[in-house]
């Protein structure tokens, strides 16, 4: 590997852990994370525009694993990808919303997401 290959993939390694961080910080610390991302607390239309993006993000993701890398690492894309509906069906649950909203449309994306997953991943 090449060294600009290597400080390419160290860059992108300390930038998947920053956004670790910086993704734990908005459920553990809203008000510090909300502020450092730099709108209003209270800016709804902020607040979803930036759900609206990840959203567009995590369609995307996987979407160019498969086109680069076929079948098997999409499974395993949408297995990590699992991650966000069991997230948001918690986060529903604990902020007010039904258990049947939790499990009929995110509880029930993730299973969709681990099975498709689990049988390219696996296959």
């Amino acid at each position: 590997m090449s060294i600009a290959t290597t400080t390419a993939l160290v860059v992108a390694l300390v930038g998947c852990i920053f956004i670790l961080f910086i993704g734990a910080r908005f459920l553990l610390a809203p008000e510090v994370a909300v502020a450092g991302f730099g709108v209003p607390q209270d800016s709804v239309r902020a607040l979803t525009s930036i759900k609206g993006v990840r959203d567009i993000t995590s369609g995307v993701v996987p979407l160019v694993v498969l086109a680069a890398a076929g079948s098997h690492a999409f499974g395993w894309a949408l297995l990590a990808a699992s991650i966000t509906p069991v997230g948001d069906a918690l986060i529903v649950v604990r902020n007010g919303g039904t258990l049947r909203q939790a499990l009929s449309v995110h509880a029930a994306t993730a299973v969709v997401l681990v099975v498709a997953g689990l049988l390219l991943a696996l296959s």
